[in-house]
């Protein structure tokens, strides 16, 4: 069911639409913690490693499919909440063919230059076949990770169908993965082929979800299958997110290829921790998204106070969120990092364990940042958004390289996350409180203008 977010208690609304949102992303993340688990228990620590090491390249192109989602998502929310039906078909439509020639793109080059991204992060001899493996299937499966339904579920206040499938999907992603690599002895290739074939049929059956449910959607002509100025303004809001995503990954690439100067044990304890961290991350982000969603919906109904409202609401969430996760990753690190590791090295255990503890207690600082990013992303302000994603991304870089090469080592990187995470939510929250809701200003003077009238 189609949701408006223009009304009722901001506080219970976003509770009502970013719970599933939450839990959608837990089991979307699944998908490559299943991948790491099997790996770990099943095949290797190399093979951890393996998939570890491949999984920082796929970033960059799940980066550009989360700037596609995001662009369309917030763009057919403002037409939405304006009740411009006509325009919201055309948006999502145009989204479409946006996001299949970015995908189309992508998979040259990740079917070209596989071995040289490998190379170019310093890939050790040892893990570079599998990696490679790994990273070519999943650029085969390529057109399943840039689907946008997610998005246009969400821009039609619907999150609770995305939970359905993604729980559907991640959870038989699970069972091919063990069935493929016990059943068959297809190794690393078992993992990469059961996310292509679990991906694959989730990604089918939303889209002919999302068309019927267009079809049922009354307008009073009929919409264009493309339009150039609506085709703009996904643009405009696509290019920074993705450029946010990218160069996030492009920094991680940069601190895996330092990690990788460790050794195999080292590799295998972060790849292991940073798949835990990265699922608390990626659903913060994923709940920003929905205040962006939020946030866009009532700027098409110039509804400006509930953004506001909404702000504050979607800040009492994360946190309350985030209490249970640090509990669990500060005392309890060793045990969720076993699930990943048969019979751990003990270096790799405590890279693990060490990145944790002091990541986690962070999370309340990074998720207020994640909310106030919503707001801006869902806003237009992509300007702002980019001044503090991009000082948190060059913090963690540099200070990842200056602090590893001291006493402190391997340690010395993970001390990085902190520092750039404060720094950029201070930004973030400085840039929230200067946005147009400051003075009940018109959605017309946010920094991307669209036609909502």
């Amino acid at each position: 069911m189609n949701k408006d977010l223009t009304v009722g208690n901001p506080e219970k609304v976003l509770w009502q639409f970013c719970l599933p949102l939450f839990g959608s992303i837990i089991f979307q993340q699944l998908y490559n913690i299943a991948d790491s688990l099997v790996a770990g228990k099943f095949i290797g620590e190399n093979a951890l490693a393996a998939v570890g090491n491949s999984y920082e390249i796929t970033l960059i192109f799940i980066a550009f499919a989360f700037g596609c989602n995001m662009g369309c998502s917030v763009v057919v929310s403002k037409l939405f909440g304006a009740k411009d039906f006509k325009g919201m078909k055309t948006a999502v439509y145009t989204a479409c063919i946006f996001s299949a020639f970015v995908c189309v793109c992508l998979m040259l080059i990740g079917i070209l230059g596989s071995e040289a991204l490998l190379k170019l992060i310093r890939t050790p001899d040892e893990v570079f076949a599998d990696s490679k493996l790994y990273l070519d299937i999943y650029a085969w499966g390529l057109p399943f990770v840039f689907y946008i339904a997610t998005g246009i579920f969400s821009a039609l206040g619907d999150s609770k169908t995305p939970f359905y499938f993604l729980a559907a999907s991640s959870t038989s992603n699970i069972a091919v993965d063990i069935w493929f690599v016990k059943g068959f002895n297809m190794g690393v290739a078992g993992v990469a082929w059961a996310t292509f074939l679990c991906q694959g049929i989730s990604c089918i059956l939303a889209m002919v979800v999302i068309f019927r449910r267009l079809a049922k959607i009354e307008g009073k002509e009929k919409a264009p299958f493309f339009d150039k100025k609506i085709l703009m303004q996904i643009v405009v809001i696509a290019v920074p997110s993705t450029l946010q995503q990218s160069f996030i990954s492009l920094g991680n690439i940069v601190i895996q290829s330092i990690i990788n100067g460790f050794g195999a044990p080292v590799m295998a304890g972060y790849s292991a921790a940073v798949k835990l961290n990265n699922l608390v991350i990626t659903s913060f982000t994923t709940l920003g998204n929905g205040i962006s969603n939020y946030a866009a919906q009532n700027l098409g109904a110039r509804k400006m106070p509930r953004i506001k409202e909404g702000f504050r609401a979607g800040v009492k969430m994360v946190w309350m969120l985030s209490l249970p996760l640090f509990l669990l990753y500060f005392f309890g690190g060793n045990i969720v990092l076993k699930l990943f590791m048969d019979e751990p090295t003990e270096l790799a255990m405590h890279t693990g364990i060490i990145y944790l503890k002091i990541l986690s207690p962070f999370y309340f600082v990074v998720s207020a940042k994640l909310v106030a990013d919503g707001i801006l992303r869902g806003a237009g302000l992509m300007k702002n958004f980019m001044v503090a994603t991009f000082t948190d991304l060059i913090l963690r870089v540099v200070l990842a390289f200056v602090f590893s090469k001291t006493a402190l080592g391997a340690t010395g990187i993970w001390c990085a996350w902190p520092v750039g995470w404060c720094v950029a939510t201070t930004l973030s929250i400085m840039f929230y409180r200067r946005g147009p809701w400051k003075n009940g200003q018109t959605a017309a003077e946010s920094s991307v203008e669209m036609n909502v009238d």
